[in-house]
């Protein structure tokens, strides 16, 4: 099984939002969805890869996105959506689209790469742990 790893494109939007959907555990309005996303792609500040399975299947996905912040001094990049099919968990494609994230971001200097993951994601916050992300903060959501 040959594995590679590259920027996702506009196409690849009907995949993603089923990625998105599964992650959330919700059907989004696709055409909400599909203008959000191709304005999203085109945002030099936003990174979307994809890991590819013999030349045609997207098995996952991952995204990240960049914002100057003060308390930081510096922009700063967070993971929003990582997704990988359930099929091929456990074979290194989260870890290989970690992998290629983090290269891009050495690749423009970058110091800082965050994520928030859901508190019942148990075996997410393992992931993100082995792969040397620490547990500093506490995230607090209010929904208005």
């Amino acid at each position: 099984m040959k594995t590679v790893i590259r920027k996702a494109t506009i196409a690849d939007a009907n995949e993603i939002y089923g990625f998105i959907c599964e992650l959330e555990e919700t059907n989004f309005s696709y055409p909400v969805f599909e203008h959000l996303y191709q304005t999203n792609i085109l945002n030099p500040d936003f990174i979307y890869l994809v890991s590819i399975l013999d030349e045609s299947e997207i098995a996952g996905y991952i995204s990240c996105h960049g914002q100057v912040l003060l308390h930081h001094c510096e922009k700063v990049f967070e993971i929003q959506e990582f997704f990988v099919r359930e099929r091929y968990r456990g074979r290194g494609i989260g870890k290989q689209l970690l992998g290629s994230l983090e290269q891009v971001l050495k690749n423009t200097g970058s110091k800082f790469l965050e994520v928030t993951s859901h508190i019942k994601r148990g075996k997410t916050h393992k992931f993100y742990s082995k792969a040397g992300f620490l547990n500093t903060h506490l995230k607090f959501t209010k929904i208005m």
